[in-house]
């Protein structure tokens, strides 16, 4: 692994070091994989969104400036294209035969867990304890202020405190 922080893997990619972008990716692949698959549903997809999200990073490699944390860099890229893939593959799907009004069956112990929380709840929980971002980079990365992150999460906490059994 690349011993360069991610601001000097920043500058030297503006100044055309191909290894610094290699690094980027070899940092970050994993995390923006997991991410796009929690926002595109499908494996195929989030495969497709970290491509397009490192195929970005690269065009913009002659004018990147890393003014923050990476992860808050990327992750309103791979938002976006992986809620617009998700969105195209919706318009192109036959309609379900199962009960359209029946809920759908929570994927795992996590996905009950965030099911009741808004999607802006669940989203700043999954931002903060999954993917690891503080308070600052979560308000960056959704750019609303701090205090929204704050008020989010603290709602959401509480919600999560009253779903889940006191520890025994």
């Amino acid at each position: 692994m690349d011993p360069r922080s991610d601001a000097e893997l920043a500058r030297a990619l503006r100044d055309g070091d191909v290894s610094a972008f290699e690094a980027f990716y070899a940092r970050y692949h994993e995390w923006v994989a997991t991410l796009a698959l929690r926002y595109s549903g499908h494996r195929e997809d989030a495969l497709d969104v970290l491509q397009e999200t490192f195929a970005y990073l690269f065009r913009r490699r002659h004018d990147f400036e890393l003014r923050s944390q990476m992860k808050t860099f990327l992750y309103p890229v791979v938002k976006h294209l992986a809620l617009a893939r998700r969105q195209a593959a919706r318009r192109q799907a036959p309609l379900p035969k199962a009960d359209p009004a029946a809920p759908p069956a929570p994927a795992d112990e996590t996905a009950a867990l965030l099911t009741g929380l808004s999607e802006a709840q669940q989203e700043v929980v999954l931002m903060r304890f999954v993917d690891g971002l503080d308070l600052q980079a979560i308000a960056d990365a959704l750019d609303v202020p701090l205090g929204t992150v704050k008020s989010r999460l603290h709602s959401a906490l509480e919600l999560l405190r009253g779903k889940t059994p006191p520890n025994r």
